[in-house]
């Protein structure tokens, strides 16, 4: 089985990536950046301490770990925390990538071996979209600083493809699984819909409910992502259900799973959670990853939002 790198193991995708590496029997390491992380690892996952931004620490690591495969999943999370702080995004999400990839060009071209890459793109590259559905050619033109960073590493992707070492870009759209933390909004919303019911009552604060997102299924895309880096070439590919839900779909959806039916009256639009610069919908055309890797989203959105309420229920410990 393969020796496979992970960075951003301890994230949503890290996690559910390093569980079912480790169930196919791979010998999976992962990077991480603070020490308290090294405890709360996926079992059966080794775990090394570095920071992407850090060239010569990732290069040394991948040259003692000599992977089969890389995938690169690191670097900052939310849109939000992005403008407040644009030049860390820049360096840990765009170049943190690229130390990546140098990484695992430099250990193949040392020991003849290849070593494939994947780099867990985004949506976010396209920011307002020259066309919908968006696919492998629509135009990259970011507009926040998540997206840019993120745009930078996609097109670095292609570089190093081009100089012959394998990196898949998977442009990811959103995904969610009660593993999300709550500083993102869907978790947000199915944690306070689980709260609002069992105390029956409370407000949940919200930023723009019209903005339309392709909502999938984490342990989906983690699968296109494996699908991409064992595949017979090295490509893009855009990760989507080809749908899309408002966010007050979303909030609608969660607040009925969890047994209410008045959702207007628990929630409150507070402009203080509105984003300078918000694409209002953004739908993902993932015919290439269904015709060459053979993939395809298996959750609805709607059982979607009743795994995140059942969970977050069950963490109440409410019935559902």
């Amino acid at each position: 089985m393969p020796t496979v790198l992970i960075t951003g193991v301890t994230g949503q995708d890290g996690t559910i990536l390093a569980e079912r590496l480790v169930a196919e029997g791979a010998d999976v390491h992962g990077l991480v950046r603070l020490r308290e992380e090294l405890s709360v690892g996926v079992p059966g996952v080794e775990l090394h301490l570095g920071d992407l931004t850090g060239r010569d620490a990732v290069g040394g690591l991948v040259r003692e770990l000599a992977p089969d495969e890389v995938y690169s999943l690191g670097g900052i999370s939310s849109v939000g925390f992005s403008w407040e702080h644009p030049v860390l995004t820049g360096a840990v999400s765009g170049l943190g990538a690229v130390t990546v990839f140098e990484a695992a060009y430099a250990a193949q071209q040392a020991t003849g071996r290849d070593v494939r890459v994947v780099q867990a793109s985004s949506a976010e590259i396209f920011g307002e979209p020259d066309r919908t559905p968006q696919d492998e050619s629509t135009s990259v033109r970011p507009i926040n600083p998540y997206g840019a960073a993120k745009a930078y590493a996609h097109q670095m992707a292609a570089v190093y493809r081009s100089r012959g070492l394998f990196v898949a870009s998977c442009i990811l759209y959103n995904h969610e699984s009660p593993l999300r933390p709550e500083a993102f909004v869907t978790r947000k919303i199915t944690s306070g819909a689980a709260r609002i019911a069992a105390a029956g009552a409370g407000v949940l604060s919200l930023g723009n409910l019209d903005a339309r997102r392709d909502w999938g299924w984490a342990p989906d895309y983690v699968d296109a992502m494996v699908r991409a880096a064992r595949h017979d070439t090295a490509s893009d590919y855009v990760v989507a259900t080809g749908r899309t839900h408002s966010v007050a779909d979303f909030v609608e959806a969660a607040f009925r799973r969890a047994g209410i039916e008045d959702w207007r009256s628990h929630v409150q639009v507070d402009p203080a959670f509105v984003r300078p610069v918000d694409a209002y919908e953004m739908v993902g055309n993932a015919s290439k990853a269904r015709d060459e890797l053979g993939w395809e989203a298996t959750v609805t959105f709607e059982e979607l939002v009743a795994r995140m309420v059942d969970h977050d229920v069950a963490l109440l410990g409410t019935p559902s």
